[in-house]
């Protein structure tokens, strides 16, 4: 009897820590982790990333830089299957990525394919009926329809097709900062459409007295 419930303990103690064994760590993508600075990620790149770029400033900074994985020379077939992934940052931490695949890589293969692809290494999807948004970039639709979802209390993963250039992409986020800086985001574009007027105004009357400016040096110089 005591081998017996030795052995009982042994395997509830296996089946309640396979979980934490073989779960999977939805805090990065490959060397990339949520929480990163743009010096970081710019290092762990290779430096081979595009420079940061400030998409809005108030009231939260978003940047967004964009990473070309190398290819090697010659290779008719990419070896490397990621064409490129987006990094973006809220007030300096990594709390987004946008991963496109390249399109000769994942050529003939189904919804499903991409699934079983995804789930070797992230664990079982979810299909819920969803779709997922891109405030700040216009190479995509506002939405795109999820095609899976891998999701833990912290972190979610997004599997869709695009419908504009019906290759696959992943968007990856840190829920609660991607909730943050949505809502950043429509604050600065509405900021931004409040003092559109005002900008405007101050280009033209800057445009102004430039030319002025010019127009006044020319009458003192100028000898027919």
């Amino acid at each position: 009897m005591k081998l017996i419930s030795r052995g009982v303990i042994t395997l509830v103690l296996i089946l309640t820590s396979a979980p934490l064994i073989y779960g999977q760590d939805l805090s990065r993508y490959r060397t990339f982790s949520f929480g990163m600075s743009v010096d970081t990620v710019s290092k762990q790149a290779d430096r081979q990333m595009a420079k940061a770029e400030v998409i809005h400033q108030r009231p939260a900074l978003i940047e967004e830089s964009t990473w070309y994985p190398p290819q090697p020379f010659g290779s008719s077939r990419p070896a490397e299957p990621v064409e490129k992934v987006l990094f973006s940052f809220y007030n300096g931490e990594l709390y987004r990525m946008l991963v496109t695949y390249d399109s000769s890589a994942i050529k003939g293969m189904t919804d499903e394919d991409m699934i079983r692809a995804v789930s070797a290494k992230y664990g079982v999807a979810s299909q819920p009926v969803a779709t997922i948004n891109f405030p700040t970039n216009p190479s995509y639709r506002a939405t795109e329809k999820v095609i899976a979802r891998w999701e833990d209390s912290q972190y979610s993963f997004n599997l869709f097709r695009s419908t504009t250039s019906n290759t696959f992409a992943i968007v990856l986020f840190d829920k609660q900062k991607d909730a943050q800086a949505g809502v950043s985001i429509a604050e600065s574009v509405q900021m931004e459409k409040q003092e559109a007027p005002q900008r405007e105004a101050a280009r033209v009357q800057k445009e102004n007295d430039a030319l002025e400016a010019e127009r006044q040096k020319n009458i003192k110089t100028l000898r027919p």
